[in-house]
């Protein structure tokens, strides 16, 4: 179970607003509210707001009794987590309406963490041909030296997984949007398939920061995000969180615990803090890359967008019968493919800076490759395909900056 009571903790249910924030908490409290409010108790800290940041490896015990009960303490030693650390969980668990959540020290470990905890001689497992880079690595270098076959499906299979389902099949693993190619997958109809055969669901959530999806409501085991993106907001600390339903937390938090993985307080208080307004900074992730999508749509530079939330996205009804926003994440494909006039463009930006990552305040951009990335499926596109992230400038900058970069494209 959780750290906390997770009836009191977790958050929101239906019905959903047209704003994204949800009721149905024990309390009747809203999204937003329950961000602000949850993993935090100023009685226990002497009436701070924020909990404090706790340095800790060794735990004292005052008598021998003590001592020989810390088996059933909750802070017994520092890498078993800290009141810092307790409380990240807490507020994760409340986002993702979750029983209980892990930490670990980034998004990559989050993953490699669960498919694992699932890794067994002759296992087989289902991964979306679309699943970010760092999970397909896992599978194809790791999992597979352990005796586990993966199988990369096309990510808009929907029902039809059940095809692929063996007897060995333990885990499914979905991503939506897909990584740099934004497909949408039907994880309720996937669900349906794993719930008849009795197999583990797993969803990487991190496009929708935990405020725009709530995976757990329709049935998914384990929701994780790369805390690095959306949960931090400042492109400053690694994190990764897996957001368990009760029926699986106990094998993901042990398995972590025998892995030896645990988050710096530090790390852990400054993703408190960015928590604290993930709702506000997504709503304005929101607009601002929903506008860049539209006026990117029109531009006779770019052959396609790929944005979900845009009427004519092959996936926008899946998007829109489960998500009550969009990130500031999405890609499109300019016509132009040559290196050197890219460089132009791009070396010229002043707002967008090129770099991994992204679920900052600042926006990037970086030119992709997903040919390498599939196996099951072809990406195949006569021009070059970007991933932008849309950050919190203001919108009308952003526009300007790319429209200077997309005439010295073309110059």
């Amino acid at each position: 179970m959780s750290s906390t009571d997770p009836q009191a903790e977790s958050a929101f249910g239906e019905p959903k607003s047209s704003q994204g924030n949800q009721t149905g908490s024990e309390h009747g409290f809203r999204q937003d509210t329950v961000i602000c409010h949850s993993g935090r108790d100023p009685a226990a800290h002497s009436g701070a707001v924020n909990p404090p940041v706790f340095h800790a490896s060794t735990i004292l015990f005052p008598t021998l009794a003590a001592l020989d009960a810390k088996a059933t303490t909750k802070i017994r030693y520092g890498r078993r987590g800290t009141p810092t650390s307790f409380a990240l969980e807490d507020a994760v668990s409340a986002l993702e309406q979750a029983a209980g959540s892990v930490l670990t020290p980034s998004g990559a470990s989050a993953i490699s963490t669960v498919l694992l905890a699932y890794a067994k001689p002759g296992a087989h497992m289902l991964v979306p041909d679309s699943a970010y880079g760092p999970c397909r690595h896992c599978c194809n270098e790791i999992l597979s030296h352990l005796g586990v076959e993966t199988t990369f499906y096309d990510p808009v299979i929907g029902a039809g997984i059940a095809t692929l389902v063996r007897p060995e099949t333990c885990l499914i693993w979905m991503e939506t949007p897909g990584s740099l190619t934004f497909e949408m997958q039907d994880v309720a109809a996937i669900v349906a398939v794993a719930k008849a055969n009795r197999i583990v669901t797993v969803i990487d959530n991190t496009w929708a920061g935990g405020v725009f999806f709530k995976p757990l409501t329709l049935g998914v085991d384990i929701s994780l995000q790369a805390g690095t993106k959306y949960i931090s907001g400042h492109s400053d600390i690694m994190l990764g969180t897996i957001s368990c339903a009760e029926s699986v937390y106990d094998r993901i938090k042990t398995f972590a615990l025998r892995l030896g993985l645990c988050v710096g307080p530090d790390d852990a208080y400054l993703a408190l803090r960015g928590l604290r307004t993930i709702a506000v900074r997504m709503r304005q992730h929101h607009e601002s890359g929903l506008t860049l999508a539209r006026w990117l749509a029109a531009r006779p530079e770019v052959e396609r967008v790929m944005h979900p939330a845009l009427p004519q996205d092959p996936g926008h009804s899946l998007w829109k019968a489960n998500f009550t926003g969009a990130s500031g994440l999405f890609g499109f494909v300019l016509k132009e493919k040559d290196r050197t006039r890219l460089a132009a463009m791009m070396d010229g930006l002043r707002l967008y800076g090129m770099g991994s990552s992204w679920g900052g305040f600042e926006s990037l951009m970086v030119p992709t490759n997903p040919s390498p990335l599939r196996s099951a499926t072809n990406w195949a596109v006569d021009g070059q395909s970007m991933r932008v992230h849309v950050g919190l400038e203001d919108i009308a900058d952003l526009i300007d900056d790319l429209e200077r970069g997309l005439k010295r494209l073309t110059a």
